[in-house]
Order: C-alpha cells, then sequence, then structure tokens
C-alpha cells in the first residue's frame, strides 16, 4: 500500500471517530433537554396549585407572610421567558423547599389540617411531587451521562472545543421536620 492511501485511512478513522464522537455527545445534550422539558410540564401544574396552597394556609398563619410572598416571588420568576435549564432547576428547588416549609406549617395548625381545600391541594401537590421524583430521577440520569460525557477522554477534548458545559442536577432541599426545627431562618 502506497503511503497516501494509508494517511488517508488513518484520517478517516480519525474523521469517524470525531463524528461519532460529536454525535453521541448531542444525543446526551438532547436527551437532558427532553428528561427537563418533562420536568417543565409537571413544574408547571405545580406552579397552578402554588396560588391556590399559599392563599390557603396564609390565613392560618399570617406571620409567615415572607415566605408566603417568597414563594410567590419564586413562582413568577419561573413564568419568565428566557431562562435557561440551569436557572429553572435552582428556582425550582428553591419552590420545592418553600412548599415543604408551607406544609411543615400545617402541622401546627389542627384547623388548617382539616380544611377540605387544604387537604385536596396537599393531596395534588403529594402526588405532583412524587411523579416528578420519577422524573427528577430520569433527568438527574441524564444529567450524569452528558455530564461524563463531557468529561471523559477523548470526548472532552471535542466538548470543550464545542463549549460544552456540565449541566447541574436537579437536587431536592433538605425539607425535613428536623431540619425546620433545627434551622431557624430557611433561606429561599
Amino acid at each position: 500500500m502506497s503511503p497516501t492511501i494509508i494517511v488517508a485511512i488513518v484520517v478517516g478513522v480519525i474523521v469517524l471517530a470525531i463524528i461519532g464522537m460529536y454525535n453521541g455527545l448531542i444525543s446526551k445534550k438532547n436527551q437532558v433537554d427532553n428528561s427537563f422539558a418533562t420536568i417543565d410540564v409537571m413544574l408547571k401544574k405545580r406552579a397552578d396549585l402554588i396560588p391556590g396552597l399559599v392563599n390557603t394556609v396564609k390565613g392560618y398563619a399570617a406571620h409567615e407572610k415572607d415566605l408566603f410572598e417568597k414563594v410567590t416571588e419564586l413562582r413568577n420568576q419561573v413564568k419568565q421567558v428566557g431562562l435557561n435549564s440551569d436557572e429553572r432547576v435552582e428556582l425550582e428547588n428553591q419552590i420545592t423547599q418553600g412548599i415543604g416549609r408551607m406544609m411543615w406549617i400545617s402541622e401546627s395548625y389542627p384547623d388548617l389540617k382539616a380544611n377540605e381545600n387544604f387537604l385536596n391541594l396537599q393531596r395534588n401537590i403529594t402526588e405532583m411531587e412524587e411523579q416528578l421524583s420519577a422524573a427528577r430521577r430520569a433527568f438527574n440520569a441524564s444529567v450524569n451521562d452528558y455530564n461524563n460525557g463531557i468529561e471523559k477522554f477523548p470526548t472532552n477534548i471535542l466538548a470543550g472545543m464545542m463549549n460544552f458545559k456540565r449541566k447541574p442536577f436537579f437536587e431536592l432541599p433538605k425539607t425535613s421536620r428536623e431540619d425546620f426545627e433545627n434551622t431557624p431562618e430557611i433561606n429561599l
């Protein structure tokens, strides 16, 4: 074989490898976007439940006014057009923390716990949170696969050249009763 043919074969193999790595990265990025789109639909449904929850709990726990205002403000921020998925994940994590705090507050008010409207909202939010939990697991698996793809050799070289950036995981803030009882102020 002539040296020209050998060089052409080597170049062809390198080009095919680069194409394969690039296509793999794009597939992983698209999977993250698809997983986030699933979460996005559920988050919009949850956002529709927030005003009812805020108004119901607000009547019983007026001293938590700052919490209600912050959750409402976060909900309005989420509705803004132009947020990227990283910003949206951060805001939704804060909303989840606020909703958890409101649910915890309800434990202190027996009349609220017996309120039919509150019970219905609580059931709907609990169901929505369970669905979101499953969607978050799928999203985080996609993000993990993507992040591994852009950090492992040799695709990290191509990812760096193409300006692919790490994606954050959709993490739930700690919202257990012990956390609220031991924390005087929640950073929303």
